[in-house]
């Protein structure tokens, strides 16, 4: 039995490559020989194969195959539809294209592209459907997967070594100034609505003027330059200057000294399928505050304070109270990281995955 994962990019630093690269280390730990097939990789050791060559090395009865998908990408339909063992498709999600209309035609078409092809994902078939979230799991079975052949697995990630790393002493003696640190980690796109993080930002320093700051690390596409452009547009109308630090591009130290030193980590995301930096604060005892959109809720649990409105003055005295009621606030954080540890941890993941596979071996 030879093992395929087929994904269009394997990058470094990037949670659907995170997944993949995980689960082809543990099918390896099986005895499995495994491969990982795509157009392009990228920051990463694994060696990789064109996926044009898949069903030459796993195209038998007794192999599997397990397209990670996330974007649109007809050649993997194709490949999954002509497999003829295991299929296994893992559905990470992808953001609906409103989210880009008058910010990046390109983007926007690609959305729209990619979800036209859900349904024919859906009805492949396939031996298994893994959602990285109910949430995900549910839009496939609402376009016509098996209901029966659904399963819900957390993605892979690389917390544990996020937790193992030291810190940047630099950032974080720079960070740990008497200054109140928010965070919020994830790409600089239309979903994470960044236009709210602002907004609830500013009223917390409107309404209770700690010495704060906000620390958005996340990378920016030139491709959403509007987007960019929006964002420096409201801290500006905000009159917030210097208390948002924009963050790109930081290594795995750096990042780890930006939870350490940060009070709370707050995102007003509206389309998440997981949201792993949720999992990594609440690892790191960083108390969460969100905005209860799409898989947060499922992700966050009881770890974290959940809001289904995006009134920035509720998410402002919300943080207030995260700022002064210390039992409230350890609570929350003794509560997450428990979460943590049984929801999210790798041997918890490896089992689920495992039992996920069973019936297929």
């Amino acid at each position: 039995m030879k093992a395929a994962l087929l994904l269009p990019v394997l990058a470094g630093k990037d949670a659907v490559g995170n997944d993949t690269l995980a689960m082809a280390a543990l099918l390896r730990e099986r005895g499995l020989e495994t491969r990982v097939f795509c157009d392009v990789a990228h920051g990463v050791a694994e060696t990789t194969y064109s996926p044009d060559t898949l069903l030459d090395f796993a195209g038998g009865p007794d192999d599997l195959v397990i397209y990670h998908f996330s974007v649109g990408w007809p050649q993997a339909t194709e490949l999954v539809a002509r497999a003829r063992g295991y299929r296994v498709v893992r559905y990470h999600n992808i953001t609906p294209p409103e989210f880009f209309a008058g910010t990046s035609r390109l983007y926007e078409s690609a959305c729209a592209k990619g979800r036209e092809e859900i349904p024919a994902v859906a009805r492949l078939g396939c031996e298994r459907y893994l959602g990285a979230s109910r949430y995900n799991l549910d839009e496939l079975i609402a376009c016509g997967a098996p209901a029966d052949r659904g399963a819900v697995v957390a993605p892979f990630h690389r917390v544990e070594q996020l937790l193992r790393a030291e810190a940047d002493l630099d950032l974080l003696d720079e960070l740990n100034d008497g200054t109140r640190n928010l965070l919020m980690v994830g790409r600089i796109a239309p979903n994470k609505n960044h236009l709210a993080l602002i907004d609830a930002f500013a009223a917390y320093v409107d309404a209770y003027g700690d010495p704060t700051r906000l620390l958005v690390v996340g990378k920016s596409d030139p491709g959403l330059d509007a987007y960019n452009q929006a964002i420096r547009a409201r801290i500006d109308e905000h009159r917030l200057g210097d208390r948002v630090w924009w963050l790109e591009s930081l290594s795995e130290a750096q990042l780890k000294a930006a939870y350490l030193a940060s009070h709370a980590f707050l995102t007003m995301s509206r389309h998440e399928g997981f949201c792993v930096p949720l999992i990594e604060a609440m690892a790191l005892g960083v108390p969460v505050l969100a905005h209860a959109s799409s898989a947060i809720p499922e992700t966050i649990g009881d770890g974290g304070v959940l809001w289904s409105e995006e009134d920035p003055w509720l998410f402002a005295a919300s943080l207030a109270r995260l700022a002064d009621d210390a039992h409230f606030r350890n609570d929350l954080r003794d509560t997450a990281r428990r979460r943590y540890e049984t929801e999210f941890a790798p041997h918890v993941l490896r089992e689920r995955f495992l039992a996920a596979l069973e019936p297929l071996s």
